[in-house]
């Protein structure tokens, strides 16, 4: 049994003039120990899905069908205080993007990561805070910077403490949105062997969302590509970087520039990602696809099983596996 287990996902964004499509249609599944890349442009749902297998949504976000399956338990069928208790932070946790903002600039680290312990368990602050100098030690800070602020801490510290407080109560998944943005490529490098490292010294499952495929090839085990709020093509990171079956994962593939072989041109994908409030029928990517028809104009293009870990979403998938 996979430890999480995402079936059919739907999380739709209400608004004004309808809803916004954000996690559409949405499966994969993800083992103890494995980790698994979700990649593609901004705005392509991303972040929303992270948010939905915790429910941590806005008040107009809704949940329209699909099940996440937490070793066979159903999130979205937990009450919301048992979620709260026992999932949240103690089996899954996250990452935030841009941790500046994610910290609390008027109180300690230490504190900040304490909080997260003493809501999940019960010790006294003593300990928790014991505990959250051993987790900055872990990740690579002196206990002793525990009593400092946010502010006194560069960028790439500030990512190491929230990597620190999603580890505060020893959870099974730890979800990382985006955790090297706005880093420079040394510190980049720096907080990904961390992640590396972490992984496979507790055992964790980790779930990265990016839009540098170039991250995941590096740290992920299989790759999820997201588009319109789909996953257009998943399977195992070698099959997809050495056989892209979409032509988007094939575009995005094409836009990595590469230190190694003979210089070429990077490509881009032409056109910018459709509107989720009033998608384009038929194929979501047919208006920037080079391979697309009247089929991938009018028709949402089949599931297309590969076996039992890899699926595309694609009307032309042998025409694409021909290029």
């Amino acid at each position: 049994m996979p430890l999480l287990s995402v079936r059919d996902l739907k999380m739709f964004y209400q608004v004004e003039r309808g809803f916004v499509k954000a996690v559409n249609d949405v499966t994969f599944d993800l083992n103890r120990g494995e980790a698994l890349g979700i990649a593609g442009e901004s705005g392509c749902g991303k972040s929303s899905l992270a948010l939905t297998i915790l429910r941590i949504l806005p008040p107009n976000a809704r949940i329209m069908g699909g099940s996440i399956l937490l070793e066979g338990q159903d999130l979205l069928k937990m009450n919301e205080e048992i979620l709260r208790k026992e999932v949240r932070w103690k089996r899954i946790s996250i990452v935030f993007q841009g941790a500046m903002n994610a910290l609390n600039p008027v109180f300690k680290v230490g504190d900040q990561i304490a909080e997260a312990i003493l809501l999940h368990e019960n010790i006294s602050k003593d300990e928790a805070l014991d505990r959250a100098r051993e987790l900055l030690k872990l990740v690579g800070i002196s206990p002793s910077r525990a009593d400092n602020y946010p502010h006194e801490f560069s960028g790439g510290m500030r990512q190491r403490v929230m990597i620190a407080m999603a580890l505060a109560c020893n959870p099974d998944i730890v979800i990382a949105d985006e955790p090297t943005t706005a880093l420079d490529v040394i510190v980049q490098a720096q907080i990904l062997k961390l992640l590396k490292d972490l992984r496979s010294k507790l055992n964790l499952s980790l779930i990265l969302i990016t839009h540098d495929l170039s991250i995941i090839s590096e740290i992920c085990d299989k790759v999820a590509i997201m588009y319109a709020g789909k996953i257009v093509e998943y399977g195992s990171t070698h099959e997809i970087f050495k056989n892209p079956l979409h032509p988007y994962t094939q575009g995005l593939i094409s836009a990595i520039p590469s230190i190694r072989g003979p210089k070429r041109q990077l490509q881009s994908i032409p056109g910018t990602p459709p509107d989720l409030l009033n998608p384009p029928p038929g194929c979501p990517f047919h208006p920037r696809c080079p391979y697309a028809d009247s089929t991938c104009k009018s028709e949402i293009p089949p599931v297309i099983s590969l076996g039992r870990s890899r699926y595309v979403m694609c009307h032309k998938i042998e025409e694409v596996n021909e290029r």
